[in-house]
């Protein structure tokens, strides 16, 4: 046994445990450990055999159409998404908007949209795509208007999006935001809602088709809502909609007395990735992503006309990690910007692995690998020098890197730790 090789894995695995017992403290319930993986599988197997795209490293699934603001999202064009308010005349117990800073402020006074912008347009002198979400931003209308109108003022060409749960839509409001530029619409359907307030959404996606280029479906998909989503499912495709992103379901570390009165458990482990991400969108709950794939297959099934994508919330962390750690592509030869998943990687090896793996991967050419330890008990060297260990008795890791700022200086914490099979 590579005791040196333990002691590193069992570190991240110590991270982990930790962080899943101080919220198993606070009362939150995990699944077990790797529940239903196999299912998950089996589901992204099927579609991969359907045809569906996996991107992200797999975090992101489409079929068909998707909005140019999806693809933007961790592409190289750039995506910036604002608020005019966090005011919104829904409750969802699933909102994850508390969880942002002065959100008490942002509900009394509105959000400073304008420096938004301009901090914007002097960081990027072009964006691909602009978005407008909240609160619900169609209950301050003329605010929202205004920062469209600015917004193709300073980006002419961006693609232009608003989140909206649709309910306060009229067709004069539908009218005013096409003409201040709005390229997409996404609606937010509740499926505990009652069928009268259902219908007054969908009758709204029908005005906006009238008006908007692009009609959306966004929403999270909430385990043991199967059969009324495909009931939805066929109404969108009457109402002819562009496409529905399908977010998995989350715990925004609020209120989880309401997860737990409908039996909800979250995803265990419950990040790909163990890190302290910024977005503020919580833990993935347990059952989400299989429903969002098996809604993809009925889907393709169907042949619905609108396109299909699966947006997990390790996707929603893909576009924060290309950020951070794009700046360190060329950093060191050792280390690696995967453009899969945006992390930063490098190979290692352990103790008694380590003198073998130097003189295979010398013998290979690499001249680029560091000795990280004093005592020489671990090295790293570039990943794609992994192919000349295949016939070695050695156990190689994949490190995951994330580009941390701290002070005006810049260090690399690493995040995980894989063996490679």
């Amino acid at each position: 046994m590579n005791e040196l090789l333990e002691r590193a894995l069992g570190a991240h695995e110590t991270v982990e445990k930790r962080y899943v017992s101080a919220l198993e403290e606070r009362g939150v319930k995990f699944a077990e450990r790797g529940a239903n993986d196999a299912r998950i599988a089996e589901l992204r197997e099927e579609l991969a055999e359907k045809g569906a795209e996996f991107k992200n490293a797999g975090a992101s699934i489409v079929y068909g159409w998707q909005s140019k603001a999806c693809v933007e999202c961790t592409g190289e064009g750039g995506s910036e998404t604002f608020s005019t308010t966090f005011k919104c005349h829904r409750d969802c117990y699933f909102c994850f908007n508390y969880n942002v800073a002065d959100y008490e402020k942002f509900v009394q006074e509105g959000c400073p949209w304008e420096q938004g912008l301009e901090d914007s347009h002097r960081q990027f002198e072009d964006l691909a795509a602009i978005g407008l979400t909240g609160g619900e931003p169609l209950l301050v209308l003329d605010e929202s208007i205004r920062f469209l109108e600015a917004a193709r003022e300073q980006y002419p060409h961006a693609h232009k999006r608003m989140y909206t749960s649709g309910d306060l839509l009229t067709e004069e409001g539908a009218q005013r935001l096409r003409d201040a530029g709005l390229t997409e619409i996404r609606f937010s359907v509740k499926q505990d809602d009652p069928p009268e307030r259902q219908e007054r959404v969908l009758a709204a996606m029908e005005l906006a088709k009238r008006y908007i280029p692009d009609v959306m479906v966004e929403m999270p998909i909430i385990p043991g809502t199967g059969d009324e989503m495909r009931a939805l499912f066929d109404r969108w495709a009457e109402i002819g909609i562009s496409g529905i992103n399908l977010l998995e379901f989350c715990f925004p570390f609020h209120s989880w007395e309401e997860f737990d009165a409908r039996g909800f458990e979250i995803r265990n482990p419950p990040f790909d990735v163990m890190y302290d991400y910024g977005y503020s969108g919580g833990l993935p709950v347990a059952g989400s992503e299989e429903l969002c794939l098996e809604l993809m297959l009925y889907g393709i099934e169907k042949q619905v006309p609108f396109g299909m994508h699966y947006c997990s919330l390790d996707n929603k962390h893909r576009s924060e990690m290309r950020q951070m750690n794009e700046r360190g592509e060329f950093l060191h030869l050792c280390y690696e910007f995967d453009k899969g998943d945006f992390f930063l990687k490098t190979a290692k090896v352990f103790g008694e692995d380590v003198l073998p793996t130097v003189e295979a991967i010398s013998d290979a050419g690499c001249r680029s690998y560091l000795m990280l330890d004093d005592d020489e008990s671990s090295i790293c060297f570039p990943p794609h020098y992994l192919k000349a260990l295949k016939d070695v008795d050695v156990t190689p890791c994949i490190s995951y890197n994330v580009l941390e700022k701290e002070g005006g200086d810049y260090f690399l914490q690493e995040v995980a730790l894989v063996p490679v099979e």
